[in-house]
């Protein structure tokens, strides 16, 4: 293979004084990606801190750290995304900085994505060989793309996968294996993937590691990341953790203790400055959820809150903790279970019979999903109350403003002004806004799903108060966060989600983060107790 600064002009030349790949410490097998001191930096985050990261070819290396940690960001630098602002990448001894995703994917490191990047539309061999189509006289020579196709299909055990079927008809676990061809098509050294096991069955798990371990055969190199530590120690063979943004543990061996990795992945260095925790009197019963379930998301799903209590939903990304706070808000349809609202049982799939009863919800992608950005401030707060605010048909924008400025001033919205495009704010007021729409509508319970993603530190002090105050209204707030701290700060119950099943029922101030982590993660013999 040739070397990625004369294979690619979008890769920055080599450091003459740069490392060769040896093969020192572990036989024959040489070093093909080295990160020394790597540090990315974003306006007021600094993602990496100095990474430290050893590959060598035909291992399984895999990278563990709580969310937030910099897996995310680190993978981006690595598949071309983003430039490095300190430290040195090397890749096959040769010292690089890829320019784009082609030019690192051209020097044989391909990325797979938990969330595949697919086109639906197109064919299997259409994505298999997305940008780099075989060509002749100009011509796409699509029976070649499509015998090229099942041969890697085949070299992947999955000869099966019609090349010409459009990728929108196969299940998840085939669209995998689609994604995995269209990086063995441009002879990938290095395969990087990002929980590669979040949608799959335990018996699509089994398989996707029998193709691993023939790719490390091969001496393909493969960087696994994943939160499930047996899987780890079923496919790896050294573990390096971040927290942080900072290399905490490198070259680990797989069958390290738990206990040891998860102090390594614990503690942090943002503080979380919650509002004191006010000794709630007795709360009525104001949401009662009872034997949810949706196949493939989550099952059999009990729990309840109280008014003016705040209930915390722990668990990692793909455990079933957005689609069980969507599915109770009505967006999706259950396959069986019942929600209560204060004594009324709510329709199934049905958002309106939500709403109505007195539920609000603040979804995760909250520009995406609950903002009109061009839009001013004070139409986004009344979308939920237009009704409540028209007269004889027709809206006031007297009266939105108004309404508007009252919660502006509750929640210390800044800028005030509500007539500015809700673009133009922050993310922490941009959440504000979404909170403050419910504010209008008399809501009795609200949801909300990673409330303070995207949000800088100060802003977050201002939405735990926020929701604290709310609580103390009699609000009862059912909330899902990634981050253990934020969970265990604001919530005054936790409810430990587990691959679709809640595992722990307890209150926040009997749990710790190690143990939150290792019953998400690992398991533990707590599982199933509730408290």
């Amino acid at each position: 293979m040739k070397n990625p600064e004369k294979s690619d002009k979008g890769v920055m030349g080599p450091d003459h004084g740069g490392e060769r790949a040896v093969g020192e410490g572990r036989g024959d097998k040489a070093v093909v990606l080295r990160l020394t001191d790597v540090v990315k930096t974003f306006p007021g985050v600094r993602a990496l801190d100095g990474v430290q990261l050893e590959v060598r070819a035909g291992e399984v290396h895999c990278l563990l750290g709580q969310n937030g940690a910099g897996k995310s960001t680190l993978i981006k630098v690595l598949s071309g995304v983003h430039r490095p602002d300190e430290g040195s990448v090397a890749w096959l001894g040769e010292q690089v900085g890829f320019a784009n995703p082609q030019a690192a994917m051209k020097a044989g490191i391909a990325t797979i994505y938990q969330e595949l990047d697919l086109v639906e539309d197109l064919t299997v061999a259409e994505n298999v060989f997305l940008g780099h189509e075989p060509r002749r006289a100009g011509f796409v020579r699509r029976g070649h793309a499509a015998a090229r196709t099942r041969e890697i299909l085949g070299r992947l055990g999955h000869g099966e996968i019609p090349p010409r079927r459009p990728v929108h008809k196969l299940q998840a676990a085939a669209k995998q294996i689609v994604s995995m061809a269209r990086a063995l098509s441009h002879d990938a050294r290095l395969l990087i993937m990002d929980e590669p096991s979040a949608v799959l069955a335990h018996d699509e798990v089994e398989n996707l590691f029998r193709i691993i371990r023939e790719l490390k055969a091969q001496g393909i190199a493969v960087i696994y990341i994943s939160h499930r530590l047996e899987e780890i120690r079923q496919i790896g063979d050294r573990v390096t953790v971040l927290k942080d943004g900072r290399t905490t543990a490198a070259n680990l061996p797989a069958d390290t203790p738990t206990a040891e990795l998860v102090s390594r992945m614990t503690g942090r260095t943002i503080e979380y400055v919650f509002p004191p925790r006010v000794e709630a009197a007795e709360q009525a019963d104001l949401l009662t959820v009872t034997n949810l379930t949706r196949k493939g998301e989550f099952e059999d799903v009990t729990l309840g809150v109280g008014s003016g209590e705040i209930v915390g939903i722990a668990g990692l990304v793909g455990s079933g903790r957005s689609e069980l706070l969507e599915t109770i808000y009505g967006a999706r349809r259950p396959d069986s279970g019942t929600v209560e609202l204060a004594g009324r049982k709510l329709t199934p799939g049905n958002v309106g019979s939500a709403v109505r009863a007195g539920m609000g919800m603040a979804p995760e992608e909250r520009k995406s999903q609950a903002l009109l950005l061009g839009e001013p401030i004070h139409r986004n707060m009344t979308l939920a109350t237009f009704t409540r605010l028209a007269r004889f048909g027709f809206t006031s924008a007297r009266r939105e403003r108004a309404e508007s400025e009252r919660i502006a001033e509750s929640l210390e919205l800044r800028p005030r002004d509500v007539s500015r495009p809700v673009r133009t704010l922050s993310g922490g007021n941009q959440q504000k806004v979404v909170v403050g729409r419910w504010l209008l509508g008399h809501t009795r319970l609200l949801l909300l799903d990673e409330p303070t993603r995207g949000v800088d530190v100060g802003a977050r002090a201002e939405l735990y108060r926020v929701i604290r105050d709310l609580a103390a209204d009699g609000v009862g707030v059912l909330l899902v966060s990634s981050e253990v701290p934020e969970v265990l700060g604001l919530a005054d119950r936790v409810v430990v989600m587990r691959e679709g099943r809640v595992v722990r029922t307890a209150p926040a101030t009997e749990l710790d983060e190690d143990t939150v982590l290792d019953l998400v993660m690992a398991g533990s013999l707590m599982e199933g107790t509730a408290v």
